[in-house]
C-alpha cells in the first residue's frame, strides 16, 4: 500500500474555467440553452480534485475519478468565470473522498461529492496495455 500519510480531512484545491462557447450546453450536447453546460461543471469540480491531490500522492501514483453525485444548481451566462472548489472529506484506504462545490462570482451553482481511487500508475497502465491486447 502507498504512503497516503501527506493526505487529510481539510486538504482542498480549487480551479477556476472562463465560460467561453465551447463550454455551454448548446455546444457539448447537454441541452438547448446557451448556458454553462453540466459536463463542464462536472470537469471542472473533478480538476480541484485532481489540484487538491498534486504534490500529496506518493511518486508513481494517481487519482482517478470513481464516483460523482452533483447537483447543478444555477445556470452561468458565456463570459463568467466559474471557480471549482474541492475539499478532502474523508479518506479511508486508497478511496479520497472530496465534498465539492462550484461558484460564478454571482452566486453558488453547484455542489456534490466526489471520489477518487489512488493508484499505482505503472501497474494501471499494464492492465490497460492487456486489455488493449485483448481487443481485436
Amino acid at each position: 500500500m502507498a504512503d497516503l500519510s501527506k493526505l487529510r480531512a481539510g486538504l482542498s484545491g480549487s480551479v477556476s474555467m472562463p465560460v467561453t462557447e465551447d463550454r455551454l450546453a448548446t455546444q457539448v450536447g447537454s441541452g438547448d440553452v446557451p448556458v454553462f453546460a453540466s459536463p463542464m461543471l462536472i470537469l471542472a469540480m473533478e480538476a480541484a480534485a485532481v489540484a487538491c491531490l498534486r504534490g500529496h500522492l506518493p511518486d508513481d501514483y494517481q487519482s482517478l475519478g470513481y464516483h460523482l453525485d452533483v447537483k447543478h444548481t444555477a445556470p452561468t451566462p458565456l463570459g463568467a468565470t466559474v471557480t471549482a472548489t474541492a475539499t478532502i472529506k474523508s479518506i479511508d484506504g486508497r478511496k479520497v473522498t472530496f465534498d465539492v462545490s462550484a461558484h460564478d462570482g454571482v452566486e453558488p451553482i453547484g455542489t456534490g461529492v466526489h471520489i477518487r481511487i489512488i493508484v499505482d500508475t505503472p501497474r494501471f497502465m499494464a492492465r490497460i496495455a492487456a486489455k488493449s491486447q485483448t481487443r481485436g
